[in-house]
């Protein structure tokens, strides 16, 4: 099931607002399709996010697949818990962020709710 408290994205990433924070992360979807999940490069403190630009890397033992920023921003905080266990994004991606950051800007035309992306999911 997909939590309804977040908006999401075509290349399977979700993004939860709270005041001017935004939490990001991949989708169970993702997650599942890049497999075992075996390394997660984060972001650091201070980094600066565009839309539509990647801004993590996570590595599988399929593939390797960056991580696309949903708003403008700076990194405020990484979910440094994923650096010894990467793994925890294949356990529970929406439980699980990557980065949050303080947004600038937000393309919200670009996303899409729960329902939504349920159905973009299905016709894929």
């Amino acid at each position: 099931m997909v939590p309804n408290d977040r908006k999401y994205t075509r290349d399977h990433e979700w993004v939860m607002v709270e005041g001017n924070i935004a939490k990001m992360g991949i989708t169970e979807h993702a997650a599942e399709a890049l497999g075992d999940i075996v390394y997660v490069e984060l972001p650091v403190v201070g980094d600066e996010t565009v839309i539509g630009e990647s801004y993590c890397v996570v590595e599988s033992v399929k593939a390797s697949s960056a991580v696309y920023s949903a708003v403008n921003g700076t990194v405020t905080e990484v979910n440094e818990e994923l650096d010894a266990a990467p793994e925890k994004l294949n356990e529970d991606a929406f439980g699980n962020f990557i980065a949050a950051v303080e947004f600038t800007e937000i393309n919200e035309d670009e996303l899409m709710d729960a329902e939504a992306y349920e159905k973009f999911c299905e016709e894929e």
